[in-house]
């Protein structure tokens, strides 16, 4: 799970990665569900790769309005081809990579909640696979892009094992390495479906918040 995040300002790494630019407009220095946050996706038609703004909480196109986004900030691996507000945008294969300095999880090690930061150990930006979404607001006509950050099962991994309450699955979302960055954003379906496990996650390093910036 991940209900906020610190969105890269690391225009360097982005252009060294992708070759391309961050967006020059102005974003939150910490993303939460409808914040906008850098996206990296690429055109299935053209093959062309671009980076732009996108609303945390992705937005199905038959919405009637924007309150699902709400719920719809992580999706599911397992599930996602399938769940009505997530389906379109994988059979369409819109899929995305959210740029993140890090991210932040509850721990209840001690009993109550204590909010982690989670990064890389190297402390380079994380790319974390996406699915994005347009959708045109009724009231307005306004075209919003949203997007949600695919999850996988993290029981087996050794720092992201350590979150959420007692009893709750723990999930983690999916960490892509920079080797399968091209890869992801031009998957068809089965290919996708093969690259959403641990196996390739870069290592992470996670510490309580409040110990850094204290």
């Amino acid at each position: 799970m991940c209900i906020n995040f610190t969105p890269t300002q690391r225009a360097p790494w982005v252009k060294g990665h992708f070759g391309i630019d961050l967006p020059t407009s102005n974003y939150p220095a910490e993303t939460y569900p409808g914040y906008a946050a850098p996206i990296v996706v690429q055109s299935q038609k053209t093959g062309r790769i671009a980076c732009g703004l996108a609303r945390f909480g992705l937005i199905p196109p038959w919405a009637k309005d924007d309150k699902i986004s709400r719920h719809t900030y992580n999706a599911r691996s397992e599930t996602a081809k399938d769940k009505p507000s997530y389906r379109a945008a994988w059979r369409q294969r819109q899929y995305g990579i959210a740029l993140v300095d890090n991210f932040f999880e509850p721990n209840y090690a001690t009993g109550k909640a204590e909010r982690w930061l989670i990064e890389s150990k190297s402390r380079e930006p994380l790319g974390i696979a996406s699915l994005w979404e347009t959708w045109a607001d009724p009231s307005t006509g306004e075209v919003v892009t949203s997007f949600t950050m695919l999850t996988v099962n993290a029981d087996a991994h050794p720092v992201m094992n350590q979150f959420h309450k007692p009893g709750d699955e723990k999930r983690t979302p999916l960490v892509l390495s920079p080797q399968q960055y091209e890869a992801w954003l031009s998957a068809d379906q089965a290919q996708a479906m093969r690259m959403m496990t641990l196996e390739h996650m870069p290592q992470l390093h996670s510490q309580p918040f409040t110990s850094i910036r204290s």
